[in-house]
């Protein structure tokens, strides 16, 4: 990464078809569904692997795409194994290109498996819980 780069941060921040980052709402607890834990990562192939290894319930969880001013709710399902197990790259970015495909549905744009992933220049590590 050059000079200006490590400055102004990633290309892929820049486009505004794509989301800023990624966020995961959690119930803290079960008798008060209105205290959440919020984790977060660039890429939405960092914040499932990081709940996968931090042993987050995914019927629990919510995902979000943030863009600038807005948090678009994701289907949790397209991250899911048949199983219902949090998906790992490579098959959660070919999930997320596959329901692209079939919904054309912007929020699910830019992860590629075969080819150029739009995220190829973000921080795939996660982190949480705020």
């Amino acid at each position: 990464m050059g000079v200006i780069r490590k400055i102004l941060g990633p290309r892929s921040k820049y486009d505004k078809t794509l989301p800023y980052t990624y966020m995961a709402r959690l119930p803290i607890m079960e008798q008060d569904k209105n205290l959440y834990e919020y984790f977060f990562a660039d890429t939405i192939c960092g914040l499932v692997e990081y709940l996968a290894e931090h042993n987050k319930n995914p019927e629990e969880t919510e995902l979000f795409g943030v863009y600038q001013k807005i948090e678009v709710p994701l289907d949790t399902k397209c991250a899911l194994s048949d199983d219902g197990k949090w998906l790992r790259r490579p098959q959660i970015c070919k999930a997320m290109e596959e329901y692209f495909a079939k919904t054309l549905e912007l929020r699910y744009k830019g992860h590629v498996f075969e080819g150029e992933c739009s995220f190829e220049d973000r921080n795939t590590q996660g982190s949480g819980p705020f």
